[in-house]
């Protein structure tokens, strides 16, 4: 009876066991037209669509990238004007005919000259003809037209020289060689090679007499004749030669790299079989690159370097010293690089660009050629690093350049915390703010009549683009684009005509057209969405705004379940890159994490995307946010989302779970180390665990140095935060992962097992770098991710 009696409740208990676990499981699965396979497979499936948006020089034609014929890679394809319902491929005869988007035109636009497979082209406007210029059997690069337009300027074998289009003559202006001058005599002897030479002369008579004649003859022909001048490189590259407009100077960087040591990635599935070691990058803090500018002067014949030690603040100590007082900080002149020059179409002024090395100053300077002294018209300071639209980081790039008038300089800033146009007179140094307010201004470029600008801000809203047209000295912005999104504008050379990709949240990049100025709606010109994709109906997320606990208010977006699949559960996305955006009006680059949120969904789950401190888009100050602190505000922005999901949308709150790649990956660590009360699981992709293992140019930036600065990098990597995880973890790496290189994860693991943790693992992609390529990849790791969540999220 016992027996039985038992078996009967064991019986029972089986069959309440499996009705619960039945409910559970159908709480989970709930339908959804997606599977992760689905969404996570070729992106092809998708449909195609128009990228790398180019005009033909007649303003009739737009060319981009598309795929509409299911070829292995995008190719090019047209739209002419005249037939705008019909999309054709480029053959491979005018592919070869084509004239590049790039090169320099003359000032009236009637002529354009740029480079061909390797050539010198010549293409007239009036005439439509492209001529070969010059073929010289080896590539020629960065041609310009000179102040006289009858003269054409190139680049080849790190040399400049000079084309005469009337004459066809060429003329080598620079004479540079790499490496030493190995016909120059050693006047530095060691006393011991001196007296080696002396004692064979004094024995070998004949030798004696040989070399007295070779050095009469020398020191004669030094009286009558003027030796060509060579600049010898020694152990530095050349690059960024530019001529001036009227010919009599050059300028050029010259670049010595450093001598560090790289770190080792192992390939343990190369093709022939062995382990492959694959040489990456080094780590933060090792010795600088040294960029230095130099001056080619003709009349002179001779080569000079720019000095910058005279620069405003160019000895400033930043201020994160007074955390280390009894460290001893030299004041010194810092390194800077001076990248390129950008001369006045007259050819009398140049523009200089220089940052610090540390990126904490940028100065926007007028160069003296003559002399190589600099001097400064705005300086730039910023205690965390230099950055931002229009700025970027410290080799070239962003914007700067000259009015017409010759006076006027134009660049942006971030001055008032926001990136705006500016432009300064450089004859009385007055500063003009031409855009103002709480958004920025992204690419900014001059009419071809030098009268006015076309940019793109975020005026509207932060989360969307448009494209304006503005006075050049400053006036009203006309709006030129109105769908709301991001719209992405290639003019037409004539600039009648506006080429538009645009893209909103749920709808991913197509080509429009619209005239320039009219107030005519745009003129969809593809459709590239495939009958799979478009058959299910992506959800708009809700753009909304967190309150932080310091009163900040962080924009994320916000996916809701029905009220009748809502299982209590929340998911946050974390974005990578730490520096991107994300909660925005248009199609995001984490597109296969966006078709993931809306299966999460589908599946009863919350998802919360946020553009958390540190994010672009948003200012100075929010990027700024995280200087030597990675994982303090990004981190206490997820830690409130989860707050306000429990709060305000009725989630349970030990079932949240957070998950990301790369500096995603890394706030996930932190998040389940630091806040593992918050968050019950997290899924840390590609993750930095220890960021004196990142590289020095994203990372100084943020942390400065492991060296110089140790308690910025203390608390910020996760590694040292490993004793306080609990929940569940997954950690996915691929492992030829050159960026965050699987040595990373590597070291958490140990650290890991000697903490004697549980309920963590490690998932190993031994094909896949930082960004995953292959589907089967991307599908086994989001079925771990989701199994994860609904395994200790939902399940009991």
């Amino acid at each position: 009876m016992k027996i039985l009696h038992f078996n009967s409740i064991k019986i029972n208990f089986l069959f309440f066991f499996f009705f619960v676990s039945l409910l559970s499981f159908q709480g989970i699965a709930q339908n959804s037209e997606l599977s992760v396979e689905k969404i996570m497979q070729d992106p092809s499936w998708m449909g195609t669509f128009p990228s790398n948006i180019n005009w033909s020089e007649d303003s009739k034609t737009i060319y981009f990238d598309y795929n509409l014929q299911k070829d292995p890679s995008d190719s090019i394809y047209k739209i002419q004007l005249s037939q705008q319902a019909t999309i054709a491929k480029v053959s491979l005869e005018e592919q070869l005919n084509k004239i590049s988007s790039r090169g320099d035109y003359n000032k009236d636009h009637s002529q354009k000259i740029f480079v061909k497979d390797g050539n010198l082209m010549l293409f007239s406007a009036k005439e439509k003809t492209t001529k070969t210029l010059l073929a010289l059997g080896e590539s020629i690069s960065n041609p310009n037209f000179q102040q006289n337009e009858d003269l054409i300027s190139f680049e080849l074998e790190d040399n400049l020289y000079l084309y005469d289009l009337k004459k066809g003559s060429l003329k080598k202006l620079t004479s540079i060689k790499n490496g030493d001058d190995k016909t120059k005599d050693d006047k530095d002897l060691s006393k011991k090679e001196e007296w080696l030479e002396e004692d064979n002369l004094s024995l070998m008579g004949v030798v004696l007499e040989r070399k007295q004649k070779e050095d009469s003859s020398k020191a004669y022909q030094s009286k009558i004749k003027k030796e060509d001048f060579n600049f010898y490189t020694g152990e530095r590259s050349v690059s960024n030669l530019q001529l001036s407009p009227n010919a009599k100077y050059a300028t050029f960087n010259l670049i010595t790299r450093a001598d560090n040591k790289n770190t080792i990635v192992p390939n343990y599935v190369d093709a022939s079989g062995y382990t492959v070691d694959l040489n990456a990058r080094s780590k933060v803090g090792d010795d600088i690159t040294k960029v230095e500018l130099a001056i080619y002067n003709f009349v002179k014949d001779t080569v000079y370097l720019v000095k910058s030690d005279d620069l405003p603040g160019i000895s400033d100590l930043p201020d994160y010293v007074s955390d280390y007082p009894d460290k001893e900080w030299k004041k010194e002149p810092r390194d800077v690089i001076a990248w390129g020059a950008n001369f006045s179409d007259n050819g009398e002024k140049v523009l200089v660009n220089v940052r610090s090395h540390d990126n904490k100053d940028r100065w926007i300077t007028l160069l003296d050629l003559e002399n190589g002294t600099l001097k400064s018209l705005d300086r730039q300071r910023d205690e965390a690093w230099i950055n931002g639209p229009g700025i970027g980081y410290s080799y070239g790039g962003g914007t700067l350049g000259w009015l017409p008038d010759n006076k006027h300089i134009y660049f942006q800033s971030e001055e008032t915390g926001y990136s705006h146009l500016y432009i300064l007179n450089t004859e009385n140094g007055k500063k003009t703010a031409l855009t103002s307010g709480e958004y920025e201004v992204f690419d900014p470029q001059l009419s071809k009549d030098g009268k006015s600008w076309f940019l793109t801000t975020s005026e509207i809203d932060a989360g969307e683009r448009h494209f304006y047209k503005m006075p050049v000295m400053g006036g009203i912005m006309t709006q030129l684009t109105t769908m709301p999104g991001n719209n992405q504008v290639t003019l037409s050379p004539d600039e009648k005509q506006m080429a538009i990709l645009y893209s909103s949240s749920n709808q991913p990049w197509e080509l429009y057209l619209k005239k320039t100025g009219t107030n005519t709606e745009a003129i969809q010109l593809t459709k590239g969405q495939s009958e799979a994709f478009s058959a299910y109906n992506w959800r708009t997320p809700n753009r909304i705004k967190v309150k932080a606990t310091d009163g900040a208010m962080v924009p994320a977006r916000l996916y809701k379940p029905k009220d009748d699949v809502k299982n209590g559960a929340a998911v946050i996305f974390v974005h990578g890159a730490g520096y991107l955006q994300n909660a925005h009006n248009w199609w995001s680059s984490y597109f296969r994490e966006y078709m993931f949120h809306n299966l999460l969904t589908d599946l009863g789950y919350t998802v919360l995307d946020m553009d958390y401190r540190g994010s672009a888009g948003y200012g100075r100050d929010w990027r700024t946010a995280i200087y030597r602190h990675m994982g303090g505000k990004d981190l206490s922005d997820q830690v409130d989302g989860a707050k306000f999901l429990v709060e305000e949308h009725g989630i349970d709150e030990d079932k949240i779970g957070i998950y990301g790649g790369s500096y995603g990956g890394f706030i996930t660590l932190m998040a389940m180390f630091n806040e593992s009360d918050t968050f019950e699981s997290g899924a840390a992709l590609r993750s930095v665990t220890d960021w004196a293992h990142y590289n020095d140019g994203y990372t100084s930036n943020i942390l400065n140095t492991p060296m110089e600065d140790p308690i910025a990098y203390r608390r910020s990597s996760p590694i040292y935060f490993a004793e306080g995880f609990k929940g569940n973890l997954l950690i996915a790496h691929g492992m030829v992962d050159t960026n965050v290189h699987f040595q990373d994860v590597v070291r958490l693991a140990q650290r890991l097992i000697e903490l004697k943790k549980e309920n963590w693992e490690m998932a190993l992609y031994p094909v896949e770098s930082h960004g995953f390529v292959e589907p089967s990849s991307w599908t086994d790791e989001y079925k771990r991710i989701l199994k994860l969540f609904n395994e200790t999220l939902i399940e009991e």
